[in-house]
């Protein structure tokens, strides 16, 4: 089965029930996890990705196209995830940046980030130090880095939160349409409803 597929998905904290979960998300949709502050949304994402912190425990299985990842280390389990910092590499220059997400054995990398550039309205800007660059195209580049490694599933732990309204809705726009244009299946953490609308597909309520 294509998609992400969350089976029976169990999370514990220091030994007590948090949260439990069980969706798929078809390639090109949009499901939105939504909750107050404490509930495990992000903790779930983090289950996803291989990253839960020590204190935490889970049970059940997490499949991506048909294949269980659960227990693969994180660089292999081909899902990209945005946060609401950028986290991009300062020491880099915007082209590094976008290079550090090139998947090994590509070819014509410097034409491959010349191309993604251009692909989020940023042309020219590869030899510049990321500091130089507004929220908004920071924002650009955090997302085009991590499509450049060629993710099979999007997560977004509150990746839009800290733009203002109408580079959110720019953002938004920019992020689905990338996703469903590669067919990613797209698991989404916000507290904002407009966020939820915008998506179109399936709320979780916590």
């Amino acid at each position: 089965m294509r998609g992400l597929e969350l089976r029976d998905l169990h999370i514990t904290i220091n030994g007590a029930p948090l949260v439990t979960v069980n969706t798929t998300v078809a390639p090109g949709q949009v499901v939105t996890i939504m909750g107050p502050s404490g509930v495990g949304k992000s903790t779930i994402l983090a289950a996803i990705t291989g990253s839960l912190a020590p204190a935490f425990r889970f049970s059940g299985q997490v499949l991506l196209n048909g294949t269980d990842v659960t227990r693969l280390p994180p660089p292999a389990r081909r899902i990209g995830i945005l946060f609401q910092e950028e986290l991009l590499f300062p020491h880099l220059s915007v082209g590094a940046n976008l290079a550090f997400g090139l998947r090994r054995g590509a070819k014509d990398r410097r034409a491959v980030i010349d191309a993604a550039l251009n692909d989020i309205g940023l042309p020219g800007v590869a030899d510049r130090d990321p500091a130089t660059l507004s929220g908004g195209q920071k924002a650009r580049v955090a997302l085009m880095r991590m499509l450049l490694s060629d993710p099979q599933a999007l997560l977004l732990d509150e990746a839009f939160s800290k733009l203002d309204t109408d580079l959110r809705a720019q953002m938004r726009d920019l992020v689905f349409t990338h996703a469903r244009a590669r067919d990613l299946p797209v698991l989404m953490v916000t507290h904002d409803h407009e966020d939820a609308a915008a998506a179109g597909g399936p709320v979780i309520a916590l």
